[in-house]
């Protein structure tokens, strides 16, 4: 298992660590990593290791039976090197901001139209939001952004903390996409919104919804019976 150094801090820029494994002279496990792996609608980081004065692009990250690997762009790393991390910070802030607007805008919906989240995909660059609603209405749509923007101006901070597994299972809504089980784990994390938001997740967060900006609807798409489509930008 390698420890996962962004539960607890998603501002870590840099971090070291040793090399675990090394598999095919590109997949590298470290004993502890601030890279996020690709999961829960997120991409993953990117950024280098640095082994003395060499450098190595971290062009992929997946988690893969705990472990979470890096994918280096050149052979060179051996088990038992130790590496400095360096993340790719302008990547990591445009996706945190996204995807606490994500859970903002989801629990929004939820909220106000009630509807159920069937998926999120967030990018640096983008939003996208898929949802489960009898009625198409592309103002009403517009009208639940600008409520999700109303809480963002609010200002409040984001809290990280851990529950036992049972203790947190009994919170309503604690999972909020519609079909999906949290790990299976004796303590989750859970990720508090001011009073918008509360749900069982592992990725990284802005510290305060100030720093998300304003959310503009581009687009909507119905996707047929009751799946709804919304992609969302920050102005």
């Amino acid at each position: 298992m390698s420890e996962a150094l962004y539960m607890d801090d998603s501002y870590l820029k840099e971090f070291e660590a040793k090399v675990v494994s090394v598999k095919d002279d590109k997949y590298v496990v470290l004993d502890r990593t601030a890279f996020y792996p690709k999961g829960g609608g997120l991409p993953w980081d990117t950024g280098k290791l640095v082994r003395d004065s060499e450098s190595f692009n971290v062009v992929f990250v997946g988690k893969f039976d705990g472990a979470i690997s890096h994918e280096v762009d050149r052979p060179g790393l051996k088990e038992g090197d130790v590496v400095k991390g360096f993340i790719d910070w302008d990547n990591r802030y445009n996706v945190i901001r996204y995807h606490t607007a994500a859970h903002i805008v989801s629990s929004v919906l939820h909220r106000e139209a009630g509807a159920r989240i069937t998926g999120n995909q967030v990018s640096p660059d983008k939003l996208r939001v898929d949802f489960d609603l009898e009625r198409f209405d592309k103002e009403e749509l517009e009208r639940y952004v600008q409520v999700a923007n109303d809480e963002i101006r609010k200002g409040v901070d984001v809290k990280s903390y851990y529950l036992d597994r049972e203790e947190a299972m009994k919170i309503p809504g604690i999972v909020k996409l519609a079909g999906a089980l949290p790990p299976s784990v004796e303590k989750l994390r859970v990720v508090e919104i001011g009073e918008v938001d509360l749900q069982a997740d592992g990725g990284p967060h802005v510290r305060n919804t100030s720093e998300i900006g304003e959310l503009v609807l581009v687009k909507a798409e119905n996707k047929g019976k009751n799946n709804r489509r919304a992609y969302i930008k920050i102005k």
